[in-house]
């Protein structure tokens, strides 16, 4: 191979996409995949117990912006990290309100694992606007009385599979209503398979919109953590670790300044993510009556129960909500959704469905205990 092939890898968010999954597949579930080990492990506190497994929800950029305040002997709070947000890509907080709707949900049933009831309460001192702030984003209150829920022994299984599917098989057709059943509120969720050229169109415009709108594009090569020591650092955010991209890092062939608009590694991403996006040939997606902190919320907590339902099926899949996207350069695809889509309320989270053709990794975690406040 040669350096200037060899950077174009190294430069590329997607090399995740050719390379990641094979590496970190032979890593032991240690440092900064630990999260994913521990997570079953007995813990005195119910509420630990069960946030060891909530850290491993699906978030936007894997910014994990949870944290937990432990209230009494059966209380917690949940705030949102102000400082893990994404202030460009997601300028309102919905996105990132929808993440922490999928840790309370993965809380809610590893404590009913324990049979634990875990009561939710959205945002108990009122919904933030425009952007979300220092006020509790839920209460969680255990009580006896959980009921365990089949979807969680798929739990560590679930990945965001980010790669080619297999467009030669093509969806069952019981996929949507089973994994319609399994949702909250399954008459939000909708799915549409084989004809999907123009919603496939769609992802790919407004994929590229983000990734040459140079605010947009920087925020995610700013949380690129590039080579193990930088992962074990700050296990969030884009992983390109391993022993390969060590090497590549160690020789000068992986930094950030190759990742930026105009560099090859920006142009090698687009490639990458073009074929990727392409070879897709169902999707699915959620919504809301209407667009309250709450309601969000409440598509975070569907949408962590697609993932896990999609897992049980032996589905793979991603988000590609670039076009759901509120910052002003997206302003047309987010405009075109409702329509392409014949969704009604607000489109809240849209995601590809298929089938995977290779196995994909774990997402580095920060451990539970990392992310509990101070009493």
């Amino acid at each position: 191979m040669s350096p200037t092939r060899r950077h174009f890898l190294a430069a590329s968010g997607a090399t995740l996409l050719t390379l990641q999954a094979g590496m970190v597949r032979s890593q032991p579930l240690a440092g900064p995949l630990a999260p994913w080990a521990v997570a079953g492990a007995t813990a005195a506190d119910p509420r630990l117990a069960a946030m060891a497994w909530a850290v491993l929800a699906p978030n936007p950029h894997n910014r994990q912006p949870w944290a937990l305040r432990l209230v009494g002997e059966n209380e917690a709070l949940l705030f949102c990290d102000l400082d893990r947000r994404l202030p460009e890509t997601d300028p309102f907080d919905r996105q990132i309100t929808i993440g922490l709707g999928c840790f309370l949900e993965l809380f809610r049933m590893a404590a009913a694992e324990r049979g634990l009831d875990a009561a939710l309460t959205p945002f108990p001192e009122g919904e933030p606007a425009p952007r979300l702030d220092a006020r509790p984003v839920a209460r969680i209150t255990l009580r006896p009385g959980g009921t365990r829920d089949p979807l969680f022994a798929a739990v560590p299984q679930r990945r965001s599979a980010k790669q080619p599917y297999d467009v030669t098989r093509p969806l069952p057709e019981g996929a949507p209503a089973q994994l319609a059943a399994a949702l909250l509120e399954p008459a939000r969720m909708g799915v549409a398979s084989g004809d999907v050229a123009a919603i496939r169109d769609l992802t790919w415009r407004a994929w590229l919109i983000e990734a040459n709108t140079p605010a947009a594009w920087g925020e995610s090569v700013d949380l690129t953590r590039l080579g193990s020591a930088a992962v074990a650092a700050q296990p969030d955010g884009i992983s390109l670790w391993g022993p390969q991209f060590d090497a590549m890092l160690a020789r000068g062939e992986l930094s950030h300044a190759a990742m930026r608009a105009g560099q090859p590694g920006h142009a090698f991403a687009m490639r990458q993510y073009e074929a990727m996006l392409g070879a897709t040939n169902a999707y699915c997606w959620l919504t809301t009556p209407g667009n309250s902190r709450a309601e969000q919320l409440a598509a975070g907590r569907d949408w962590l129960r697609l993932n896990l339902a999609a897992t049980e099926a032996g589905l793979a899949m991603q988000p590609v909500s670039q076009a759901l996207q509120e910052f002003p350069e997206m302003a047309g695809p987010y405009a075109e959704v409702p329509r392409l889509l014949n969704a009604t309320g607000t489109v809240q989270m849209l995601g590809r469905l298929g089938f995977a053709t290779r196995a994909a990794p774990p997402t580095p975690r920060w451990p539970a205990e990392s992310r509990i406040l101070p009493g």
